[in-house]
């Protein structure tokens, strides 16, 4: 089936302490937002790439294209006042009977194979998450009381969270709910079972400084 990824560009910025918006940080001299477009051409140059931006950002984006002699083709798409009403916008841009993978802009280290399990995954069942184990003890607070939990019942999600795209698609016009945290929420609360695949530790999102760090030293 043929491929898409809608990168979601939206980030303020707020977190890393500066006036630029962390997709658009230098990333081993390259603007973040590029470095996770070219994960995907890496792992499929025929794959068709859709980003989400906000309309304040649009020419940013232009610029820096012309600025690093980016030559990757890409869509550019006007994002709306949340990443849920953002990714619904994408989603506009993506023809029924493909797949399409849903991913942060500032998640520029997603592997080669993360995405082929995830895009196989979805061809196969549906859909595909990737997800990693958590290594860290756990405790849930609440009520100002706090407990042990097993952290083996739990994962942590990344993206690209990636689906056939006539369901996801069904799954965001069937709300009209706006909060949800991530894709495959959405794609729950239509009543779909999620199916998870095996991401790679190394796919952070980087929203602080020190992230930034620890990516340019993974890179």
């Amino acid at each position: 089936m043929q491929q898409y990824a809608v990168i979601v560009a939206g980030g303020s910025g707020s977190r890393m302490g500066g006036e630029i918006p962390k997709q658009f940080l230098l990333l081993n001299g390259l603007p973040i937002l590029f470095r996770s477009i070219n994960a995907f051409v890496n792992y499929n140059s025929q794959i068709n790439i859709v980003v989400v931006a906000p309309k304040t950002h649009v020419q940013t984006i232009y610029n820096l294209k012309r600025q690093h002699n980016f030559s990757q083709d890409f869509t550019l798409v006007e994002g709306g006042a949340t990443r849920f009403l953002s990714v619904k916008n994408g989603l506009q841009e993506i023809p029924n009977n493909c797949l399409v993978g849903i991913h942060d802009a500032v998640r520029p280290l997603v592997s080669k194979e993360t995405l082929q399990k995830a895009f196989e995954s979805a061809e196969q069942k549906g859909n595909g998450i990737p997800a990693i184990g958590v290594f860290d003890s756990l405790r849930k607070v609440k009520d100002h009381k706090n407990t042990a939990v097993d952290r083996n019942l739990y994962q942590i999600i990344q993206t690209p969270q990636v689906f056939k795209s006539s369901l996801i698609k069904e799954a965001f016009a069937a709300t009209n709910k706006t909060d949800f945290s991530d894709d495959a929420t959405v794609f729950e609360a239509s009543g779909k079972s999620i199916f998870l695949t095996e991401g790679n530790r190394e796919n952070i999102k980087i929203t602080t400084p020190v992230d930034l760090k620890i990516a340019e030293a993974l890179f």
